[in-house]
């Protein structure tokens, strides 16, 4: 009778090891499976830029007023139309500034433009590090970094 109760009990736990065991592996999966997923939305974020100006003023409409442009890792604005963003604005200048993205931050450079470039009403006169939300402007193109 004890040796039929032990066996039970050794039973039990050897099931209830094998419950504890798959319940586990089903976390560990369920981990995966939202890593992949993220890295997955990562990939497509990435694809669709990284970041993107909203174009909040622009005189000569080029780029149009209330547009968003897609940001990639290295962006170049100025009135060339081999820019990454085309400005038509008289007062920007042919390679007016570079935006890019390094380690965790947004930062735009000034290319030796005659009008400069403003961030937040300031002129910049080295690669200053920007924050979405900070306005950005060129010529009289006012623009908006946004996620």
């Amino acid at each position: 009778m004890t040796g039929d109760i032990l066996r039970i009990l050794l039973l039990i736990l050897q099931l209830g090891f094998v419950a504890l065991l798959y319940v586990i592996l089903l976390r560990f999966a369920g981990t995966l499976l939202r890593d992949l997923r993220s890295a997955e939305q990562v990939q497509l974020a990435s694809r669709s830029g990284i970041g993107r100006l909203s174009v909040l003023e622009s005189p000569e409409n080029e780029p149009p007023a209330d547009t968003t442009i897609a940001l990639g890792p290295i962006n170049s604005i100025g009135r060339n139309v081999n820019n990454t963003i085309y400005v038509e604005d008289d007062f920007v200048s042919t390679n007016h500034a570079m935006l890019t993205f390094r380690g965790r931050s947004w930062f735009v450079e000034d290319q030796g433009s005659t009008n400069g470039t403003y961030v937040n009403g300031h002129r910049i006169d080295r690669p200053v590090a920007l924050s979405f939300g900070d306005e950005l402007m060129v010529g009289r193109v006012r623009m908006r970094l946004d996620r």
